[in-house]
């Protein structure tokens, strides 16, 4: 289950929205084991293309090397479909290379892109080429009591 802060999630979705009809594409990252995220980190769409999103190399490097300095994971990755549902494509499972990594789909299509419109927002695991959807929790900030789901409950 991905627990996402509410203010992530709505920077998230107003990245979609702002980027459309271009696909937007970022990475939410949090503190090393934690699988809380908690920074977000907005990407240029180096492909600038409704259909396709690719991270500038450049940027990519400095982002892995300045979470690296803060000890830091990539909790979230993730990208909108402005065309399409909230579903990894083909090309999304491919280039998918951070098991540990929630991949966050923002659908943008049928008038998703106004404010105020409902959207469609899905977390997915993918690891091997396989993917595994997984229930979103949004919650209204962190707290010793939100459940981290790197700790087992039982």
């Amino acid at each position: 289950m991905l627990t996402i802060d509410r203010a992530i999630h709505d920077a998230i979705v107003d990245h979609a929205r702002r980027d459309h009809p271009d696909e937007a594409c970022g990475v939410v990252a949090g503190p090393i084991g934690s699988d809380r995220p908690t920074r977000f980190v907005p990407m240029l769409n180096a492909a600038m293309s409704p259909t396709f999103y690719e991270f500038d190399s450049g940027d990519l490097f400095r982002l892995y090397r300045e979470m690296g300095d803060r000890d830091e994971d990539p909790v979230v990755v993730y990208h909108s479909h402005t065309a399409t549902e909230a579903y990894p494509s083909r090309t999304d499972i491919d280039l998918a290379g951070e098991p540990g990594a929630h991949y966050v789909l923002v659908s943008t299509r049928d008038g998703a892109e106004v404010d105020g419109t409902a959207i469609d927002f899905r977390s997915y695991r993918i690891v091997d080429g396989e993917v595994t959807e997984e229930e979103v929790s949004v919650v209204d900030g962190y707290t010793d009591d939100t459940p981290d789901p790197t700790k087992d409950s039982h």
